[in-house]
């Protein structure tokens, strides 16, 4: 169809399509015995998402302002009368009941909305394939009768006041309906990548911009909307804690609150494991060996990726470090086939055989010299090492990170995992501002090259470094791995 129609026919035909669709989004219902949002309260993570829907047909001469969503109290909601019969602390309850409620509908919403707004549209436009489609958006569609299911319960257990009196024993009873949503926090990272790959379409483009700047969208983009269910997840311990902190301690519900808490702490859990094994197991998968004798067994075994991050050589050529719960792998992005993918620089390091050592700032400059060696190079700060205790692999790397912050989250990524392989506790880790952690770490890496005229290490048993002091690591590295670093 596309292959007919220019770029001009294309925009009327979206901009037609964009029109009818206004009609079809309502905007959101009042809720009749809860009454509207909270977005007063702490616990509210999208409290400042706007959002309503545009009248059909309406002009303005800028962009369209869009409307914030109901934020009226669970207490505003009663008169003067009935408000006074409730304790302070009772209303507190409520309203923590009452943002459950609400955070509830609010997901279905989002939820039925991206399937209307984007999914539906773009296949009907045939703008993506339904493959396609269904390889970013899951099974959406599945998870809202889950979510009606409790808006239901919820909705029977209130009473004529408006007030929920017990909570616990139907939030027991709904839990274990959460692991649903396993497969779909597995896949995330793929679907995420596939959406950015689809991006890079025109087309694509230009549906998600229109789509961005029409007040449906609450200016939120897709990729927001496909991450609300996991983002709704994280938000259920606080929601039951916070209701449980106004609950009175001879409350029926304490205990079953309690346990309800412990119920959704295992599903995280389990989710996140389950989330983890699928993300490890995607950059697996993008691994290019050159030669299969790169590919070591160990590559099999490994569930967990403990951190990774572009990172750069000497020369400004781009490398990518996979810190595996099993192997130090050190690759080149490459594109296969319009597939981006990880080719395999030199042979991965069991984390088994790795030696790490943490570098004083200024003991190594830029470009090769050590230690005040005739040169003007820069000095290098937050520096560490990391080499191979295995004669047969040969291999040190010395690597520049970017800042302290990312240094520490190698070191304690990598002191974890040794000490995991060597059976012994792991090194108290060192405290990493929260505000700043991501999930992938950039840091500037400087190679090492092994010189073939030195002797072969020692005999002896293979070195724990996890548990030595600097001096001890220093001491028994130079004795047994005499190497000349060239790639500072």
């Amino acid at each position: 169809l596309f292959s007919y129609i220019n770029l001009h026919q294309w925009k009327v035909l979206v901009s037609h399509f964009f029109s009818s669709l206004v009609n079809l989004i309502s905007p959101s219902k009042n809720v009749r015995r809860f009454g509207q949002t909270i977005q007063s309260m702490s616990l509210r993570g999208d409290s400042k998402s706007p959002g309503l829907s545009l009248k059909a047909g309406s002009k303005a001469s800028g962009p369209t302002p869009t409307k914030r969503r109901s934020s009226v109290l669970w207490s505003e909601t009663l008169d003067v009368h009935q408000k006074s019969s409730f304790s302070t602390k009772e209303i507190k309850r409520q309203e923590a009941i009452f943002e459950l409620y609400r955070g509830e509908q609010d997901l279905i919403e989002d939820l039925q909305l991206a399937r209307k707004a984007y999914h539906d549209p773009m296949l009907k436009l045939l703008i993506m394939t339904e493959e396609e489609l269904a390889h970013i958006f899951g099974d959406l569609d599945a998870y809202i009768p889950l979510h009606q299911e409790l808006l239901m319960k919820l909705t029977e257990e209130t009473g004529p006041d408006g007030t929920v009196d017990q909570i616990g024993q139907i939030v027991i009873d709904w839990l274990p309906g959460l692991k649903a949503y396993k497969n779909y926090c597995s896949n995330q990272l793929a679907a995420k990548a596939l959406l950015d790959q689809k991006k890079q379409d025109k087309r694509v483009q230009d549906f998600l911009q229109r789509c961005l700047e029409s007040p449906f969208s609450r200016k939120l983009d897709l990729w927001s909307f496909l991450d609300i269910p996991r983002s709704r997840l994280v938000k259920y311990p606080l929601l039951l804690r916070e209701i449980l902190k106004h609950t009175p301690p001879d409350h029926p519900d304490v205990a079953s609150l309690d346990r309800a808490i412990t119920i959704i702490q295992e599903i995280l859990s389990d989710i996140n494991m389950r989330k983890g094994e699928s993300e490890c197991q995607y950059y697996i998968d993008k691994l290019e060996f050159l030669d299969e004798k790169q590919r070591d067994p160990l590559i099999d075994d490994c569930k967990v990726l403990l951190c990774h991050g572009e990172l750069r050589n000497k020369s400004g050529s781009r490398l990518h470090v996979f810190l595996f719960s099993e192997l130090l792998v050190l690759t080149r992005p490459v594109t296969r086939n319009d597939r981006s993918c990880f080719q395999v620089y030199r042979q991965p390091i069991p984390v088994r055989d790795l030696a790490l050592e943490d570098l004083q700032d200024g003991e190594i400059r830029m470009g090769g010299s050590f230690r005040g060696a005739f040169t003007n190079g820069e000095k290098a700060k937050n520096v560490f090492r990391v080499s191979s205790l295995d004669p047969s692999h040969g291999q040190s790397h010395t690597l520049h990170v970017s800042n302290v912050y990312h240094k520490q989250q190698w070191l304690n990524g990598l002191r974890t995992a040794m000490a995991q392989q060597h059976g012994a506790p792991a090194q108290p880790r060192e405290s990493v501002p929260e505000k700043h952690r991501s999930p992938s770490i950039s840091a500037a890496i400087c190679d090492a090259e092994t010189d073939e005229n030195c002797p072969p290490p020692s005999a002896g048993p293979k070195l724990r470094p996890q548990t030595l002091s600097k001096t001890r690591l220093d001491q028994k590295l130079q004795g047994s791995l005499r190497r000349k670093e060239t790639g500072v």
